[in-house]
């Protein structure tokens, strides 16, 4: 820890080396020459590495505490003692040890199947048992920064109907006696389904056979990756037809600024897109957008000639743009000309919709000549913006 706080606290002094450089070389038309430029690029370069070592540390020290936290629990009752109940269902470790028994032999006991009738599904996999589940659920928030801003939601079958208050009613001022004034509020309804997601892993017989390799672990990370990188691309430019509804998509986030240029922006189109989100929503607003537009932003000062961007100095704290804290995702557009290349918003009224668990199912045959068993693994899921008005974007302007 006292190793990342040194790193920020580097990162910051070369930040505003960097910074002082510029205001130093800059000439009076505001330029500066190719060789000094190249001086600054190399600086900045330096402040961008040194926040990539931070975050790789602090992922390091995550999975540090992870792994040092105890295999099982004390014992802290009387011998004899038997009132702990005993999970159940998918939950319970007889269904947990066949789930994995099934997942790497291709015959088993009777039993076995038996232990595993709590968890089939109608497409005869086997849902993953509750603690495999949740340490998927897990890794998917590690690779998917969507599913850490956004709502999560679970449903059992069906479109889930969500109202929402279209308009509100009103108050007025009436004189003693008179009629009390009608004014209802106006309601309506959005719904969120499920979409089919699913990938397929192929692993050697010899791998499945060696008691040293922790298959659970590799296909959690491996699942993890895969299906991360494919829900976070629809939470933010998905269509609506057989994948969830982006943010950024059509009824989704609303415009709230479009850019003067088609490939550059302002410090003022960055305060006009603050304000344009309502008051209400900024308590709990974040930035989003790619490395590349952070780059650009963090060159923009204000009128009182301080920069923009402000790097943290505090551990596991993003950094901040007008005090409030900015993301990046790849998936978020660059910036071109009618792209929305920044959003600003409370990304807690995006719904993610979780239908059941995820269902796993093993492959015995189809690569059997080549000595490798596949595993498929899917899960249904829908995203959509539930509030229009609580996220705004910045566009570009189109060419």
């Amino acid at each position: 820890m006292n190793q990342i706080l040194s790193l920020r606290e580097k990162r910051a002094q070369a930040w505003d080396a960097a910074k002082a450089f510029l205001d130093e070389k800059r000439g009076n038309d505001g330029l500066i020459s190719a060789e000094d430029a190249a001086t600054y690029d190399r600086m900045e370069a330096e402040v961008v590495n040194l926040g990539k070592e931070i975050e790789r540390l602090e992922r390091q020290a995550a999975l540090d505490q992870e792994l040092s936290k105890p295999a099982a629990a004390p014992i802290t009752g009387r011998p004899g003692d038997v009132s702990k109940e005993e999970k159940g269902g998918r939950a319970s470790d007889a269904y947990k040890a066949a789930f994995w028994q099934v997942m790497r032999n291709k015959t088993v006991p009777h039993e076995v199947y038996n232990a595993l009738k709590i968890g089939e599904d109608d497409h005869g996999g086997y849902l993953a048992p509750d603690e495999f589940q949740r340490t998927l659920i897990e890794a998917l928030e590690e690779q998917n920064i969507f599913r850490q801003l956004a709502r999560g939601i679970s449903t059992a079958s069906g479109d889930r109907k969500i109202p929402v208050v279209a308009s509100k009613g009103t108050a007025a001022w009436i004189e003693e006696g008179a009629a009390y004034p009608e004014s209802d509020d106006t309601f309506g309804q959005i719904s969120i389904g499920a979409y089919k997601l699913a990938t397929m892993i192929k692993v050697s017989e010899e791998l499945l056979n060696d008691s040293v390799f922790d298959i659970a672990a590799y296909i959690a990370r491996e699942f993890a990756r895969r299906i991360g990188a494919a829900e976070e691309e629809a939470f933010f430019t998905g269509t609506g037809s057989g994948k969830p509804t982006g943010i950024l998509a059509d009824g989704g986030a609303q415009v709230g600024v479009t850019a003067a240029g088609a490939a550059a922006i302002t410090m003022d189109e960055v305060m006009d897109l603050y304000y344009s989100l309502r008051a209400p929503y900024r308590r709990s607003a974040v930035f989003l957008m790619n490395d590349a537009t952070v780059k650009a932003l963090r060159k923009l000062k204000n009128n009182s000639g301080d920069y923009l961007w402000q790097p943290s100095v505090v551990a596991n704290t993003p950094d901040t743009i007008l005090g409030k804290p900015v993301h990046t995702s790849a998936f978020m557009p660059t910036l071109a000309a009618g792209n929305k290349t920044i959003l600003f918003g409370d990304l807690s009224y995006y719904w993610i919709a979780d239908r059941e668990g995820r269902s796993f199912k093993r492959l015995n045959e189809l690569y059997a000549a080549t000595g490798q068993v596949g595993f498929l693994a899917s899960e249904r899921v829908d995203g959509k913006l539930v509030l229009a008005e609580a996220v705004q974007v910045l566009q570009q302007k189109s060419a």
